[in-house]
């Protein structure tokens, strides 16, 4: 098992194919050096940032985004720039962040998550935007489709695709047998959370669990909502923006009653959570990094595919087994990351 303290170092992604050289433009990375150890000369680009909220996924995919850059040779404060601007959950937030970003002379936005997204592409037509942390892009459509964007927005996506979710929910049946209903509770008003639902319904189904859900409409109502799952077996927390942020809440609630929760991403174990099978945010978000790096040096975002991360592991909190009352398959946690 390996021991881990920070989630630069949960999960490891495959790398990104080399890309082909383009052209830079006016705002462009990196041009040519002309002499020796000499850095290459780097004109000043300034990215706008909107995240969602504050939780431990998309912040990470925040920090591996700007990482991107210092490793491509940027310097913050210097060639880049970060106006990093948090919504705080709220959508009317987000609206006018991404407002203000439209009349503002950033040369990028990153939007962080499904509703920072849609509110970016609805104000802003004359600069690039990339969103990361998004579940479904076409079902919010920010994209016409994942091979051919068809505007001015691109970026990656952490749908977890049909296997790996099985496997989420194949832990649940492994660290408890004779489980027959799996509970969720997720935010009413998130497209990314609806869309994980559906899948996980037609999982349940295939392996004959019931799913009993409770929706939300602010992080206050988790507690609550959680409790009236009743008795299921076991809980799953999907990439649900508002779950995520105040997972303290049902983990509590699960906790106290004694029912394993397992979770569709790492910063939800290391918010509590038993166990997950899934992404390492910042390197999702570094990967979205490299994508607006090329689409700065001359790339068009309307022909840049939509990408997906390309590798997933296992990522356990064996403390939060023993409290839930359960424990974790030795062959899961030989092959696992362990949070501390």
């Amino acid at each position: 098992m390996r021991q881990i303290s920070s989630r630069r170092r949960v999960l490891a992604l495959a790398s990104l194919g080399a890309a082909a050289a383009l052209t830079l433009s006016a705002c462009s990375a990196p041009s040519e050096s002309t002499g020796g150890d000499d850095a290459a000369a780097l004109d000043k680009v300034s990215i706008g940032i909107s995240q969602l909220v504050q939780h431990p996924a998309l912040d990470a995919a925040t920090e591996g985004f700007k990482q991107a850059f210092i490793d491509a040779g940027y310097v913050d404060g210097d060639t880049v720039s970060f106006d990093e601007q948090n919504a705080n959950g709220e959508q009317a937030t987000a609206v006018t962040i991404a407002q203000t970003f439209s009349t503002s002379n950033v040369d990028l936005v990153l939007a962080v998550a499904t509703p920072a997204a849609q509110a970016a592409a609805q104000a802003i037509t004359d600069k690039p935007i990339l969103f990361t942390a998004v579940t479904d892009a076409v079902s919010a459509e920010l994209v016409e489709s994942m091979e051919k964007p068809g505007a001015n927005v691109t970026g990656t996506v952490d749908a977890v695709p049909d296997d790996a979710l099985k496997t989420q929910f194949e832990i649940i049946t492994e660290m408890k047998p004779d489980a027959k209903k799996v509970g969720i509770v997720y935010a009413s008003g998130e497209v990314n959370s609806q869309v994980q639902v559906d899948a996980a319904q037609k999982v349940a189904d295939e392996m004959g669990l019931e799913l009993v859900t409770k929706t939300v409409t602010t992080a206050n109502d988790i507690a609550q909502a959680t409790e009236a799952l009743g008795d299921v077996d076991a809980i799953y927390v999907p990439t649900d923006n508002m779950v995520v942020s105040g997972i303290a809440s049902l983990v509590q609630v699960a906790e106290t009653a004694k029912i394993p929760v397992i979770g569709a991403e790492p910063g939800t174990v290391e918010g509590g959570a038993v166990a997950t099978y899934g992404i390492d945010y910042t390197k999702l978000g570094k990967q979205t990094g490299e994508m607006a790096i090329k689409i700065l040096e001359g790339a068009d975002p309307a022909d840049t595919p939509v990408e997906t991360p390309a590798e997933l592991s296992y990522v356990v909190n064996p403390a939060a087994a023993e409290r839930m009352g359960v424990e974790i398959p030795k062959a899961i946690l030989d092959e696992a990351t362990v949070v501390e």
